[in-house]
């Protein structure tokens, strides 16, 4: 569901933007598959991450697939912790990273400012807590949107399915659904159980966890009205359907 390379991307140009020198520790917080931690370290042998999940499981995929196709050397600069990302202890990080609106699953203002206080004492005297969220106005519906996707191994077809939202409390739940190339349908092959933050919320959160500067990326658009992967800081925005931005918090 994410892009290991272009999230890679945008940490590393914004951390040298605002702080003049490369980053080189990430932590990935709920990292699932540990896809970004595996792109971090190899793109360059200075590089090391750490990934943490509360899922032995999934950590366990992580480290005999994900990590596995990695050189000795760079797998060697990947520290996985099944562990919550409230209480595990990485002192001294560059950037932590929490991606794929993992973080939404604190559902309540003192869990989330909880965890987002934890970060900030993990974090190095010049590093960056990195997120992103997603809104609009189509957001807040439930609806099934669908996507036709060409890849190496065929067509498949995506479906994002926003089942059901709770205006009162913000409760949403969500499912993503497959029809592969030989017909196959994986129903609920991922499902979602999480609180819509919208960003005046995550911006207030963020201040009262001690983080002085918070910033929004919005994407840019094309000429032909479509997102161009580009994410730049911004103070205003277009109320459109849907969008999904990035935030940094400096401590």
């Amino acid at each position: 569901m994410q892009c290991p390379e272009a999230e890679a991307d945008f940490l590393h140009t914004e951390f040298q933007r605002l702080r003049g020198r490369a980053p080189r520790t990430l932590r990935e917080d709920f990292c699932g598959t540990a896809a970004v931690c595996r792109e971090w370290v190899r793109r360059d042998p200075n590089n090391h991450a750490v990934g943490i999940d509360l899922d032995p499981e999934v950590l366990d995929w992580a480290r005999a697939e994900a990590l596995a196709r990695l050189a000795p050397e760079a797998g060697n600069r990947v520290r996985l912790q099944c562990a919550d990302v409230r209480r595990c202890q990485t002192p001294g990080m560059d950037i932590v990273a929490a991606m794929n609106f993992s973080y939404w699953v604190f559902d309540q203002r003192p869990a989330l400012r909880d965890y987002f206080r934890h970060v900030r004492a993990q974090l190095d005297a010049d590093g960056m807590f990195f997120l992103d969220a997603y809104g609009g106005y189509d957001a807040f519906r439930e609806l099934v949107e669908e996507r036709t996707i060409d890849d190496a191994e065929g067509r498949f077809t995506y479906r994002w399915e926003q089942a059901s939202y709770n205006p009162i409390d913000g409760a949403m739940q969500c499912h993503i659904h497959f029809e592969l190339p030989d017909g196959t349908r994986l129903e609920r092959a991922f499902s979602y159980r999480w609180r819509l933050w919208t960003l005046p919320e995550l911006r207030e959160l963020l201040t009262e966890a001690g983080f002085r500067c918070v910033t929004c990326y919005w994407q840019g658009w094309t000429a032909d009205g479509e997102p161009d992967g580009q994410f730049h800081p911004a103070e205003q925005a277009d109320a459109d359907a849907g969008w999904i931005c990035y935030l940094s918090a400096e401590p």
